[in-house]
Parts: structure tokens; sequence; C-alpha cells
């Protein structure tokens, strides 16, 4: 937590949330009701942020949802949003000078831009005499907290996650509720209550959000978590297969904050100390992978945009834009990996063992810079956080910290037959290859005859694969031997 000194003729609290679309266990809004005086709150549509996004992002249309939801559940407590469409540099501090409060209180992001305008917010605020607290919220330990025994940050993530758990105490898994009997929200005043805008007035347009599946907001949230308690305890077992609904389907949840951090570690913590708690178990080592990546963001702020191991940043990738082309679009040829792509496009999730099929293909089958993958996720990806989505990228591309070995190279043919047997999931986003049998459709080239058969037609129905795989791994292998 961070403060500075309030002007004493200043009172109350302002809240200002964030990725913590929630009303409940939320350790600013908390923090904020335990204080003297009166509350408000108030959420930013932040254009330097939204400004650069395409006009229909389901993203957006997620946070517009969820921040009507919130608005909703404060003013049912007696308070309500203050939302503005402006940039957070200058509508935290003008609403500050509306308010007369004495503090502003927000949850942490640990983000490069998020801390770039936190510094500028507090500035703005220190020069009015206004506190400017900040509190740990959507990580179980925040980044800066675990060190090894040198004092060093962590860049190995076994043993990053055994600390990680060894510090796990009961008050990291308690919920951040007001204990103030009278603690009560104030609403906000009429003439600077704007009410939440639409999607049409932000300047978006509707995505298919509701289409494919989510449902925004701490309501979505909670029915999500409902769902994942019933098959926590499978989902060692169901995580690797995108056919099956194995995976918690959490994570955007968890990036916007319609979910509190503490209740799913509360939950995997004490499910994994049961009777046949592998699931549970394994699960908790996810959210440890997700903070790992968080403090791997925090420390080394380079690999925003650079390789974690120096010797990879001049790799000479030839990158082909007509294959980058062809793998955005799903259509390289490889069924698995065009069924990951069209996931992602159609619906804005990919499953996490295709996210790493899907990066491993285009870095060391394509031959394609990893940032340019990285970006087209973080474009494209509902629960995009950046921290777990360069890491992802970076551990595929053997260029990260604790990273997949570079000789180590997924062959897309033996994933799709390991992960996807049947072939269902790949029926799904690739119809046209859906009349083929379970042998045939990992890799329709190799069996003319069932492709007669089903009446396809390669190059004409379904491409033909983009590269021969055994001859990009000798490639992709000689390119990181020579600058290794």
């Amino acid at each position: 937590m961070t403060r500075t000194r309030a002007d004493q003729s200043r009172t109350g609290t302002l809240v200002w949330f964030r990725r913590d679309l929630r009303d409940f266990d939320n350790a600013a809004l908390a923090s904020a009701l335990r204080r003297e005086g009166p509350v408000f709150a108030a959420f930013v549509f932040d254009r330097a942020i939204l400004d650069q996004l395409p006009r229909q992002d389901r993203r957006v249309e997620f946070i517009v949802d969820s921040v009507d939801e919130l608005d909703r559940a404060l003013r049912a407590r007696g308070g309500g949003l203050l939302v503005r469409h402006a940039h957070a540099i200058d509508a935290i501090p003008a609403l500050v000078d509306q308010l007369g409060v004495a503090a502003v209180h927000a949850n942490r992001d640990h983000e490069p831009y998020a801390l770039v305008r936190d510094n500028a917010v507090g500035h703005e605020l220190r020069t009015r005499g206004v506190a400017f607290e900040t509190f740990n919220d959507h990580l179980i330990h925040a980044p800066e907290k675990l060190l090894t025994r040198c004092g060093t940050p962590y860049t190995v993530f076994t043993p990053y996650r055994n600390a990680w758990l060894a510090a796990l105490t009961p008050a990291h898994l308690q919920t951040k509720d007001a204990i103030r009997d009278d603690a009560a929200l104030e609403a906000p005043p009429p003439s600077l209550d704007t009410g939440c805008p639409t999607l049409r007035a932000l300047d978006f347009e509707k995505t298919n959000l509701r289409d494919a599946g989510y449902v925004p907001g701490m309501s979505g949230g909670n029915s999500a978590l409902s769902s994942f308690r019933r098959r926590i305890g499978r989902y060692r077992t169901t995580r690797e297969h995108p056919a099956i609904e194995g995976t918690s389907r959490l994570s955007v949840h968890l990036r916007f904050g319609t979910v509190s951090v503490r209740t799913l570690a509360a939950l995997a913590h004490a499910r994994s100390l049961q009777p046949n708690g592998e699931g549970a178990s394994t699960w908790l080592s996810e959210l440890a992978w997700r903070e790992f990546f968080s403090q791997i963001l925090w420390h080394f702020p380079h690999v925003a945009d650079r390789a974690f191991k120096p010797a990879y940043q001049g790799l000479r990738f030839p990158n082909d834009p007509s294959r980058f082309g062809a793998w955005c679009e799903g259509r390289t040829g490889y069924p698995l990996v065009d069924a990951a792509m069209r996931q992602l496009d159609t619906t804005g999730f990919m499953h996490n063992r295709l996210r790493m099929v899907a990066a491993s293909f285009l870095v060391k089958d394509l031959l394609v810079d990893w940032r340019w993958g990285e970006g087209h996720f973080a474009e494209r990806l509902i629960d995009f956080e950046l921290a777990s989505n360069n890491g992802g990228w970076q551990w595929a591309a053997s260029t990260g910290c604790d990273a997949q070995p570079w000789f180590r190279i997924f062959n897309p043919v033996t994933q799709s037959q390991r992960f996807d047997a049947k072939g269902t999931f790949i029926r799904r986003f690739v119809p046209e290859l859906a009349r083929l049998d379970a042998e045939a459709i990992h890799a329709p080239w190799r069996f003319p005859e069932a492709l007669r058969r089903a009446r396809i037609v390669l190059g004409r129905d379904y491409p033909t694969p983009i590269v021969d795989h055994a001859a990009s791994r000798a490639q992709a292998l000689a390119l990181f031997k020579a600058a290794g």
C-alpha cells in the first residue's frame, strides 16, 4: 500500500474501480469503508486504452455490461458509480476536485501502462494534498513479495510455486470486506451523475459476446465459479482436452475482477487437502503460474517487447507475412492449429493447450517472430493479460524464463491425435473436414482415399499444409542453434 498525506480540509474517499468490477471482497472498497467520511465510487472508460481498439471488441462489451451491473449493485447499497469516458489522468483529479474528497483508493494494476498512469494520477493528487492509496487485490502475493534467499526474483517456476504455496496463510484467503457497522456508500451527486454509457455512446458496436458463451459481471463470475466447483475434482484429467468443458473458464472473470482471486485460491486450497484433491492442486498451480508471470513482468519490464533471454533477442525469423496471415485466419492446412485459431476468432477464447500448440506452430513451423503472435492474441483474447500472454508466448518460443527448451518442438499432428483423438474439436471449428474419420482428420493429406470418400479436395475445400513440419523443424533448430 502507498500513501500520501491528505489536506485536512477535505473529507471522504473516492474508490476508483479498474480491473476489480465487484462490490464484495474488494480491498480498496473495504479500506475506504473503514475510514471516516463519505465514500464515493468511480469508473473511467480510459480513452488511452479504448481509442486504440477495434470498434467491435468483446472485452469492451464485457466491461460495459459488468460496469452496469456493478453500478446497480452499488446503488442498491445507497451508492453508485460516477462513470467517465475520458483519459484517467484527467478524469480522476477532476472528480477529486468536484467531490472534495481527502483520498483516492484503488487496487493495484502492475502492467506498464497502469504504472505510468497511476504515477501521473498520484502526482496530480499530491499537488492537491490528496492521498492516493493502492492495495494488492488481483494477486494473492504482490509481485515484489516473494524473493529467493539471495533476495532476487524467481525465474524458474517450480521454486516459485513452492515459495508461493509455503507463503500462503489464512490471511491471504480471507475476504476483504468492510468492518464498520455503519459503513455506507454515498450516492453520486446528481450534478455529476451521468449514468453508465452504452456501447454506442462509447463509439463501439455489439459483438457476439453472449452467443460465444460469456455472461459478464459478478453474476457471470458467480455462475462460472459454481460450474467449476462441480468440475474441479476432474480438472487434472480433463484440462488438456479442448473438446470437453475441462478448464475453469474463469480467466475472463479473473482478468476484470468479477470474481475474487482470494475466493478462487481458497476453494482450490481447501479442495487440494481433501482426498482425491489432485484436480484442485493442479488448478492452484495454475493460479501460481499467473502470478509467476506477473512478477516476471514486474521485475523484468523489458520482456514486454524483448526476449527475456538476451541471446534470443536477435533471432533472425524470416517473418513471411503470407504465412502469418494464414495462421491468423486458420488456414494453415494443419487441422488442430486451424481449429484453435478459428475458436479464437469466433469466440475470443482459446483453450490453453491449443495456445501452446498454436504458438509453437507459428514460431517453430512458420518461423514467424513470437511478438507477431503475441500481438494477435492481445487483440483477440477476451481474457488478455499482458503478463500471462507474454509469458506464455515466450515460453512457447523458448525465449522466456523457464521456457520450453528450443529443441523441443510440438508436432501439430501428434498433439491433435493425443488431445483431440476423435476429432470432435476439429469438427466443431473446421466443419469442412467433418466427414473425415477419426484417423484421417488429424492429417488429411496422408489419407487420399479418405478424402476421396468424403469428397474433399485439398486446395479447394481445405488448404494443403502450408509447410512440411519435418523440414520446418530442421530450419527452426538451425535458427535457434545459430542464435545460442
